[in-house]
């Protein structure tokens, strides 16, 4: 019997339904299931906004994926004819001589970004919203901005089911297994048979694929959005995406107002505590509004009001924070993508587009050997 389907793809969300988008728009059949609805909010692709920014602190080695994804970005929207995108440039702020600014600094001059680094009474004429330590320098990227995520994945699908892929929600895998023939995958539904198999499924990813070798912890985190009491300096065309660095080494990050959802959003960038995806706390917990209160407070005080909503999504942490994107070490045919650690959402349509490449070529020409499985090997604890 041959194989129905040349790939399927466990998950749909941001990187499943992009890597469906790619394989369908080049005539490779492909099925996608997904055990929630497409696009869902129980995962890591929800909240109304991402960032997207191009000076990147956490490896200077993403920056040139990250020019492909700002492509992508772009003909996705002129294929699809949906706004996804918004540039009103991004300004972080920490210590002049911190691992936060030196980052994005390093990343900058090493690429060859488009970038301003502002005093703080600079920052302070130009950006009176933020309040930070006096030995506090910022870093303007007019580049950097934000993604609609719901938007983004619905499109992918939308696109992709328009291609000819066959999308499936609610329909989780039961099982899988791989032989040099293909692959079988079973759900409550049926069987279905593929020359290769993709997983995307995110905070699941150690429940759905066994056998990499890295353990994944799956972290809580909490958005919330606030009115300001004066909110005129807080619209899109007068404040930037930005991003504070806080002692502990981490970052509160947030958006300007934006008709998607009513509010000044904003979140910590820091893993939270650990859970069970099947046992996630999507409800409000004790502390989740205090210490997003505590940043507004100490940094941009005109952002206090009321509070318009908190919602939760989850951090699918590796040991090192970066991705894994790579052939399955015992899998020849199976493909995995996991672990992005909560900065991988704007890299997710060059991501689909990697993955289809792995899929149909069994090579990608992008830059992802820093993505491999093979630094675990090299570094046992992560690091």
């Amino acid at each position: 019997m041959s194989n129905a389907h040349h790939t399927i793809i466990l998950g749909c969300g941001a990187m499943g339904s992009a890597c469906a988008y790619h394989l369908a728009r080049r005539g490779v059949p492909v099925l996608a299931l997904e055990q929630f609805d497409i696009p869902h909010s129980r995962g890591s692709s929800h909240g109304h906004s991402r960032m997207i920014r191009m000076a990147y602190h956490e490896h200077a080695d993403y920056v040139p994926l990250l020019r492909r994804a700002y492509a992508l970005w772009r003909e996705l929207e002129a294929v699809s004819g949906q706004p996804l995108f918004h540039m009103p440039g991004g300004l972080y702020m920490g210590r002049a001589d911190g691992a936060f600014i030196g980052g994005v600094t390093h990343a900058a001059r090493t690429h060859g970004l488009s970038h301003r680094l502002l005093d703080r009474a600079t920052m302070a004429r130009e950006f009176p919203q933020f309040v930070v330590p006096n030995d506090y320098i910022g870093f303007f990227e007019p580049t950097a901005g934000l993604l609609i995520p719901e938007r983004i994945v619905a499109t992918h699908a939308d696109q992709a089911l328009r291609a000819g892929a066959d999308l499936r929600g609610h329909e989780p895998a039961l099982e899988w297994s791989s032989d040099p023939r293909g692959v079988r995958v079973r759900t409550a539904r049926g069987e279905y048979r593929a020359d290769r198999l993709v997983v995307t499924s995110g905070a699941w990813a150690s429940t759905v694929v066994a056998g990499l070798g890295v353990p994944l912890r799956v972290t809580r985190q909490t958005l919330g959005w606030f009115w300001p009491r004066e909110h005129a300096m807080f619209d899109r065309g007068r404040c930037p995406v930005w991003a504070i660095e806080q002692p502990d080494g981490y970052e509160f990050y947030g958006f300007p107002l934006m008709p998607e959802a009513p509010g000044f959003k904003l979140a910590r960038h820091r893993p939270g505590p650990t859970t069970d995806p099947d046992r996630n706390e999507w409800n409000v917990l004790p502390g989740d509004e205090e210490d997003l209160r505590a940043c507004l407070h100490r940094h941009i005080p005109g952002a206090q009001g009321s509070l318009l909503g908190l919602r939760v999504c989850m951090y699918t942490m590796t040991p090192d924070s970066h991705f894994i994107i790579d052939r399955h070490p015992k899998h020849d045919n199976v493909f995995v993508a996991c672990g992005f650690s909560g900065h991988g959402f704007k890299f997710s349509s060059v991501v689909g587009e990697v993955l289809a490449d792995l899929a149909q070529r069994g090579r990608t020409d992008h830059p992802i050997e820093f993505l491999g499985l093979s630094r675990f090997q090299k570094s046992p604890g992560g690091g």
